[in-house]
C-alpha cells in the first residue's frame, strides 16, 4: 500500500493536538479565505500568569489588534470585525501558551484558532523562544501573527 502524502499547507495546519488523521474542513480553501470576513474573539493566554494587570491587558489588546492585522495582510480583500454577531463570518480566537518563566530560551506558543461558519475547525499553532518576541519589542504580536499567517492557504 502507497503511503498517504499530505500537501504541504495540510502538514503546516495540522497541530500537535490534532489527530494526524483528522482532515481539513472541504471549505478551507485560499480563494473563500481570500474574501472571508473574520470576527476576532477575546484573545486567550493560557498557562502561568507572569504579567501584572497592565501587562496582561496591553498582551491581550494586541493579540486582537494584531492577529486581524495580520489576517488583513495576508487578505488584502478580507474584512476584519470585532463584532461576534456577525452573520457568516469565521470566528477567531488568538491563543498563547505561556512558558513557565520569563527566560530568554524558553518557548512561547501562539495560535490561532478558527471556526468556519458552518462549523469546521481548524487551528494553525507555531512555538516561538522568549528571545525571539522580545527582539521585535512593539512589533512582537505582529511578528508572531504574520507568521502564522503566511501558514494559510
Amino acid at each position: 500500500m502507497k503511503p498517504r502524502t499530505l500537501s504541504l499547507a495540510t502538514a503546516l495546519l495540522l497541530t500537535a493536538q490534532a489527530q494526524p488523521s483528522a482532515a481539513l474542513p472541504a471549505a478551507w480553501t485560499g480563494a473563500r479565505l481570500a474574501t472571508a470576513t473574520y470576527v476576532i474573539l477575546d484573545p486567550q493566554m493560557v498557562g502561568p500568569n507572569l504579567l501584572g494587570g497592565s501587562d496582561q491587558t496591553s498582551v491581550l489588546d494586541a493579540m486582537r489588534r494584531d492577529s486581524g492585522n495580520a489576517l488583513k495582510r495576508r487578505y488584502p480583500g478580507a474584512t476584519i470585525s470585532t463584532d461576534a454577531a456577525t452573520a457568516g463570518a469565521i470566528r477567531v480566537i488568538p491563543v498563547l501558551n505561556t512558558p513557565s518563566a520569563l527566560l530568554p530560551w524558553l518557548k512561547l506558543t501562539a495560535r490561532l484558532d478558527l471556526t468556519l461558519p458552518e462549523g469546521g475547525k481548524v487551528s494553525l499553532a507555531q512555538e516561538f523562544t522568549l528571545w525571539d518576541v522580545y527582539q521585535h519589542r512593539a512589533e512582537a504580536a505582529n511578528f508572531v501573527y504574520d507568521q502564522l499567517a503566511l501558514r494559510l492557504p
